[in-house]
């Protein structure tokens, strides 16, 4: 597939790599010439330097040969031009924009009509906000992810010290009597990340990935000895971006008492004509004594929304020394999220993997309905349906013999049947499968799950 990527940040880089990865003809219009020469070095795409408004620069990109249009820059303007252009000069199947705009909802119509005709609009803080609720009352969960319209889910969760699942192989749990319909999918482990086998043991700092039927969530917490959810009461954010403004609203809904901290003046005056209830705070969110004088202790979360990814694990890590019970960090470098696991942050969140998420759903054929990037991009879990001619159908899992790397962790059969499976589980055509398996081994289990006619259009 040829696409063309509008932007060369975080963003368009992490997407481009993918891409080029799944063997897809990749170009890159960024406007910075230094980024240029860095895009040049790092990846095998086409980097045109110039704007993503600019329909000469788009031409010369390959905009009328282009099958999928990919708009990413840092300006909502420039995404929407580029998108605009696409529509009336080239036959553009597919159009995706990332807008920060708090109206949002606003343009979503206008996205969607005639005039634009941009298939997906992906608001990241929005997403990741809402990633964020999902767990703020969790103090033991670091994440929750759902799959087959919440049927299944995915929670992750830290291996701690007091942990009784603490040097007990997956042989060992099983002789405990764990939820039927429940499986440890995915253990990473500092740089290590293991599909893990009967003899795997966990050990403190694990960060393990369990997959389970929704209703079986409140029996595999009880097994793993997490605390259950709480009702939340008091919540810390730091940082007045957009994001948290998002957040804050969400939690006013939930009638949360907020405290909101912003060091700059001019930013928390218009973020008191924003809220409702939340208290914006004009002081350094991060300093432990204004956190101890605004009564930090025994609050059930504290989350590090800043923009700035070393500030927030600091905050986080003296929140959680001082009192909180739960701390979320916001960490776009991917290569601090390992760290900050292990030094004890509860959740750790990246907008920049929750947007190429979403993009890669609609990048992927259409069989595939969900994707999710699982840390540093090292593994993923992928929702999909099996279809008719598919190498996998009607075999036992012990029978496929999965390259090492990879599990199937459920099966949701065409009538809402959730199967957690075991070796004599079988696909069936229709079935929707989720698989986890490292990120180098997804273009071959995706095709072993496409049937010959399927392939035979793409």
């Amino acid at each position: 597939m040829r696409i063309l990527i509008l932007g060369g940040g975080a963003v368009g880089t992490l997407v481009a790599r993918r891409l080029i990865r799944e063997k897809n003809e990749v170009v890159i219009v960024e406007d910075s010439e230094e980024r240029c020469v860095e895009l040049e070095e790092i990846l095998d795409a086409k980097i045109i330097r110039g704007s993503a408004s600019s329909i000469r620069v788009l031409k010369k990109a390959g905009l009328g040969e282009a099958e999928m249009l990919i708009a990413v820059t840092n300006s909502d303007e420039a995404n929407l031009l580029g998108c605009l252009i696409a529509q009336v000069h080239s036959e553009i199947k597919i159009k995706v924009a990332r807008l920060r705009t708090h109206e949002v909802d606003h343009w979503q119509s206008i996205c969607s009509s005639d005039i634009l005709n941009i298939d997906l609009v992906i608001h990241p803080d929005r997403e990741t906000a809402d990633r964020i609720l999902r767990v703020v009352g969790l103090p033991g969960i670091s994440e929750i992810l759902d799959f087959a319209e919440g049927r299944v889910k995915l929670i992750g969760t830290n291996v701690t010290q007091d942990s009784w699942v603490v040097g007990k192989s997956m042989a060992d749990l099983e002789k405990y009597g764990p939820p039927k319909n429940s499986l440890v999918a995915m253990v990473f482990r500092g740089q290590q990340v293991i599909v893990p086998r009967g003899e795997d043991r966990l050990r403190v700092g694990d960060h393990v990935y369990i997959v389970l039927p929704a209703d079986k969530m409140s029996e595999t917490l009880e097994f793993m000895g997490i605390p259950e959810a709480s009702r939340v009461k008091r919540v810390f954010i730091v940082g007045g971006k957009q994001i948290g403004i998002e957040v804050a609203l969400q939690l006013e809904e939930m009638d949360v008492q907020v405290k909101l901290f912003e060091r700059d003046l001019a930013r928390c005056e218009k973020i008191s004509g924003l809220v409702e209830t939340t208290v914006v705070v004009h002081a350094d969110g991060s300093d432990q004594q204004t956190l101890v004088e605004e009564n930090i202790e025994g609050i059930d979360a504290f989350l590090a929304l800043t923009g700035d990814d070393e500030e927030n694990i600091i905050a986080s890590l003296l929140a959680k020394r001082v009192g909180a019970r739960k701390a979320i960090a916001l960490v776009n470098r991917l290569d601090f999220v390992p760290m900050a696991q292990l030094l004890g942050i509860n959740s750790i969140f990246s907008s920049r993997l929750v947007v190429v998420d979403r993009i890669l759903q609609f990048v992927r054929k259409g069989h595939v309905l969900s994707v999710t990037t699982l840390r540093e991009e090292e593994a993923e879990a992928i929702e999909l349906v099996a279809t008719p001619g598919a190498r996998f159908l009607g075999k036992q899992l012990k029978d496929l013999h999965l390259p090492r790397g990879a599990i199937v962790g459920a099966i949701v059969r065409p009538s809402g049947k959730v199967i957690i499976p075991r070796g004599d589980a079988i696909i069936q055509a229709g079935d929707r499968v989720i698989f986890f398996c490292l990120e180098n081994l997804v273009p071959e289990l995706e095709a072993a799950f496409i049937g010959d006619l399927e392939r035979g259009k793409a």
